[in-house]
């Protein structure tokens, strides 16, 4: 079997990497190309081009790169005609990947989506692309199964795949070597920051987390570098401020944390399954903002609070970030009883999602689908 995956950002990559080694279980002469990342040209895909040059967010801002963003699925349509795959899977990344569904499907390649898009969030008529075009659908949010089911598609769940990701690390970390000294970091308790895998996002974001960094002297401050995104664009920004970087050791410095600051997406996942008290940002352009507004139905934007459908963590959007994230800290780190609140509706999202072995399970449903 030939399998195309489009991944467009750094989880997606993490998730499709998964699920490659997954299907190579169940077909170890299937043949994988994509649209991705170094995880996935590791797991033993060839990336035709890397998702550092399809990433951004927001609406001016995509329509500000429109051009770009045709070229690349000009360049994805050709790429995926001249290989002829058996199966094209989509991970997340609706604008760009829903209408390559549509050309999948009209040239006779099976369509799979592989971490549903949240379009219940704010593009659920675009659930008519989904429907006509995409044979299964696998969602990460055990409530996007009947999200689905009331729009006539029939989607499976089989757990959240950022269980795999933080299982596996759980069980090969031994805890032993010191992160600081490893890291020539000062032996002071650390609080992380991860400012998101978008250049977009950490220059909204992380000038605002720095500022607090004054009014926590005992604590010492570490940027989880996002690994598309070169050093020398974080320095612009963290050059003056008693901070440190670390670069492909997200896991490891939230396990040695005592708090995190992040930037919503699967970050607020993965935080919450290491267990490290965090508060939440997200801020985005005014316009793209305002315009939203009209479109977002949601109670909740990080996914911790939408699986819990509950406030488990402080969420902070757009204004005053630097004096809220300041207030929300003093709190995560002093009050134990808030602190321990947190940590005990951790344990209830742990319950809601269910065991490691996501992409194993996915895989062999992908494969019985498949599989003549």
């Amino acid at each position: 079997m030939k399998y195309y995956l489009i991944a467009g950002e750094a989880s997606g990559d993490l998730h499709a990497s998964n699920l490659i080694r997954a299907l190579k279980k169940n077909d170890p002469e299937a043949e994988f190309r994509c649209f991705g990342g170094d995880l996935m040209r590791d797991a033993g895909a060839t990336v035709h081009i890397h998702y550092r040059e399809m990433a951004m967010m927001g609406l001016v801002e995509v329509i500000s790169k429109y051009g770009v963003i045709r070229r690349n699925r000009e360049k994805c349509r050709n790429d995926i005609l001249n290989w002829r795959p058996d199966v094209l899977i989509l991970v997340d990344y609706s604008g760009f990947n829903l209408p390559m569904a549509r050309f999948a499907a009209q040239h006779q390649i099976r369509v799979i989506y592989y971490i549903s898009p949240k379009l219940w969030a704010w593009a659920k008529w675009r659930v008519k692309t989904v429907r006509q075009y995409v044979e299964k659908m696998f969602v990460l949010l055990p409530f996007e199964v009947d999200f689905y089911a009331q729009k006539g598609v029939k989607a499976e769940y089989y757990g959240n795949p950022v269980l795999d990701s933080v299982t596996a690390f759980e069980n090969a970390y031994s805890g032993i070597e010191d992160f600081s000294a490893k890291n020539n970091l000062p032996a002071k308790p650390i609080i992380a920051l991860l400012a998101g895998s978008r250049k977009q996002e950490i220059s909204a974001l992380l000038p605002e987390m720095l500022a607090v960094i004054p009014s926590y002297p005992q604590y010492h401050f570490v940027v989880a570098g996002a690994p598309s995104i070169d050093p020398a664009y974080y320095e612009q920004f963290t050059s003056g401020h008693d901070v440190s970087a670390v670069y492909a050791q997200t896991y490891e410095l939230l396990k040695n944390a005592a708090a995190a600051v992040v930037t919503s997406g699967t970050a607020t996942l993965e935080t919450a399954l290491l267990k490290v008290p965090q508060v939440v940002v997200y801020k985005t352009n005014p316009v793209t903002l305002f315009i939203g507004r009209f479109f977002v139905r949601v109670r909740f934007f990080s996914l911790v609070n939408l699986i819990l459908n509950s406030e488990a963590i402080k969420e902070l959007l757009q204004y005053n970030l630097a004096d809220d994230i300041n207030s929300e800290l003093n709190l995560i780190l002093n009050d134990m009883a808030y602190r321990n609140k947190m940590l005990t509706a951790y344990e209830k999202l742990q319950t809601i999602l269910g065991n490691a072995g996501v992409a194993e399970r996915v895989a062999n449903r992908i494969t019985q689908i498949v599989q003549p």
